[in-house]
C-alpha cells in the first residue's frame, strides 16, 4: 500500500502563478557549465521575494511540490544533454512523508527524461529546521533515489557547522557574505580554507556562490575551489538559459589536467 499524506491528497490549486529563472554553476576545472540552479520568479519577472511573500502554512507544501515540477519541466525543455545538473531549492519544513512527497518529482523527472543523478536539492540553513531527524530522513530518502543534496548559504543563518555534521550533504554552497572581499581579507581566506579542509575530510564538494569580481574568483581558485556561481559569469534569466561569460582568468590552459569536485 502506498504511503500518502494530507498534502499529497489536497487538490486545491495555488492562488498565484510563477515560473523559474536559471543561474549557471560552472566547473572551472573544465571551463564548462556544470549545472543550473532554478530560482523562483513571477510570470511577469517579479523577484523571488514577492512570490515567496505569498507562501504561508496553508500552501507551503503545494508550492514546494509545484516548484520542483516546474523546474524539472522547464529544464527538460532547455537542457541539451544528459549530464547537466539541475539544482532545486526545497523547503524541508514542507515535506511531510519523504517517500510519498517525492513522488511528483520522480514522475516529472521520468516524464522529461531526467536521470536522478542530474538533480540536486538545496536546503538553506537560513530556514530553521524544526525537526532535524525529519530532515535526516528526507536526505536519506533522496540519496536512496539517487539525488544529490546541498547545504545552501553555508556560513550564514542557523548553525551551519551543526547542520554539516548532522546531514553531511554532497555539496555545501559558501554564503556570499564569506566570499565578498575575500581577496583582501586574511580572516575570510582563513575561514574559507578551514571550511574547504573540513569538506574534503567529509567528502563534501564546495561550491562558491555569489562571486562578483575576478579578484574574488582568483582568491577562491587559489584556495582549491573549482565550482562557482555568481554574477561574474551570468545573471539569472527567466525561462531560458543565460549566456555565460568566462573571464580570461577562469580559462584552463590546455596543458592543465581537467579536475572536478562534482560528486
Amino acid at each position: 500500500m502506498k504511503r500518502d499524506c494530507q498534502g499529497c491528497r489536497d487538490g486545491e490549486p495555488l492562488p498565484f502563478d510563477f515560473t523559474m529563472a536559471f543561474h549557471p554553476i560552472l566547473d572551472l576545472s573544465r571551463s564548462a557549465v556544470w549545472g543550473y540552479e532554478a530560482l523562483v520568479r513571477g510570470t511577469e519577472g517579479q523577484g523571488a521575494g514577492q512570490i515567496l511573500g505569498m507562501v504561508d502554512e496553508s500552501n507551503r507544501y503545494k508550492f514546494d511540490q509545484a516548484c520542483r515540477v516546474k523546474a524539472i519541466e522547464l529544464a527538460g525543455s532547455l537542457f541539451q544533454d544528459g549530464e547537466t545538473r539541475l539544482s532545486i531549492n526545497f523547503m524541508p519544513n514542507a515535506v511531510y512523508e519523504p517517500a510519498a512527497c517525492i513522488r511528483a518529482t520522480l514522475e516529472a523527472a521520468h516524464r522529461v527524461g531526467f536521470a536522478h543523478r542530474q538533480i540536486m536539492f538545496e536546503f538553506t540553513e537560513n530556514e530553521r529546521m524544526t525537526d532535524v531527524v525529519h530532515v535526516q530522513r528526507i536526505i536519506a530518502e533522496y540519496r536512496k533515489q539517487g539525488f544529490a543534496t546541498a547545504l545552501d548559504d553555508f556560513g550564514a543563518g542557523y548553525a551551519g557547522l551543526n547542520l554539516l555534521a548532522s546531514f553531511q550533504p554532497d555539496f555545501i554552497k559558501l554564503d556570499m557574505d564569506l566570499i565578498r572581499g575575500i581577496a583582501t581579507s586574511p580572516a575570510r581566506q582563513t575561514i574559507v580554507a578551514g571550511v574547504i579542509m573540513m569538506a574534503r575530510q567529509l567528502d563534501v564538494a564546495v561550491i562558491a556562490e555569489g562571486v562578483e569580481t575576478e579578484a574574488e574568483l582568483t582568491a577562491l581558485r587559489a584556495a582549491g575551489i573549482h565550482l562557482f556561481q555568481g554574477y561574474l559569469f551570468a545573471k539569472p534569466t527567466v525561462a531560458r538559459l543565460p549566456t555565460v561569460h568566462l573571464p580570461p582568468s577562469s580559462v584552463v590552459p590546455a596543458e592543465t589536467p581537467a579536475r572536478s569536485d562534482a560528486a
